[in-house]
């Protein structure tokens, strides 16, 4: 992707109130997020996707602070070696694309390939018991020898147990992040990263630099239910984030 498409893209992205579905909507709907912001503000408004303040808010474009961090943005991106992969890019997760609010872009360290359309996600508690990580890792080894991507969320306990178990069996492994790109959480798990980097992906659809609150993780499931064929919870407390992960997938 040229950088100007990327500008784009990231700009289209920045407008106040513009939501992930809409965004997907209206680039699905023109073609490119150039054209979307080349489109008049009648043809905005008649693609049905937005209202008339959300289309002068495209016409009007980004203003100089946005323009700035946007600058900033894709100085990091290369400066890091990072892609980004758009819902137009045949390397997007398909099933993803089917979820109410796929996400517009995903940034990427590593690579998504054609072999993670067979993906399965574990996942499950951070204060996994020592057989709960056993258990993990043994069926994450066992079907990532199958041929399927292992996905999930590079958190402590579960999450790490089923990226060593794919590791294990030199399979591929996918971390998909609540924070930015640029971030890593928890920290411990750098060198965790830095191998799921070499034999898979990571993933994030939050801007750069975003830290990684609470709020950001229940968003961050459904990426991870829908990237992938099922959702199997291998230890999780009654109220937990595993389970919404696992009733998104349902």
């Amino acid at each position: 992707m040229s950088t100007a498409s990327l500008r784009s893209w990231l700009a289209l992205r920045a407008v106040r109130g513009l939501d992930d579905a809409t965004v997907c909507r209206l680039v699905q709907t023109f073609g490119s997020p150039e054209a979307v912001q080349a489109a008049s503000i009648d043809s905005l408004m008649a693609s049905g996707c937005i209202s008339a303040s959300l289309a002068q808010a495209i016409r009007r474009g980004p203003d100089d602070h946005t323009q700035q961090g946007l600058d900033r943005d894709l100085k990091t991106l290369e400066r890091l070696q990072l892609s980004v992969v758009t819902c137009l890019d045949p390397d997007y997760p398909p099933r993803l694309k089917m979820i109410h609010d796929p996400p517009p872009l995903l940034y990427v360290s590593g690579a998504l390939t054609q072999a993670d359309r067979h993906a399965v996600a574990i996942v499950g508690a951070r204060r996994a018991t020592a057989a709960g990580r056993l258990l993990t890792e043994e069926l994450s080894r066992d079907l990532a020898s199958a041929g399927f991507t292992i996905v999930s969320g590079l958190a402590r306990g579960v999450d790490a147990a089923a990226h060593r178990g794919a590791l294990a069996a030199q399979g591929r492994t996918v971390a998909v992040l609540g924070c930015g790109i640029d971030q890593t959480y928890p920290p411990e798990h750098q060198s965790l990263r830095k191998e799921i980097e070499s034999n898979g992906a990571v993933v994030a659809e939050l801007p750069l630099g975003s830290y990684p609150h609470g709020y950001h993780f229940p968003r961050r499931n459904r990426i991870i239910s829908g990237m992938c064929l099922g959702v199997v919870v291998t230890e999780a407390a009654i109220q937990s984030g595993s389970l919404i992960t696992a009733r998104l997938a349902a």
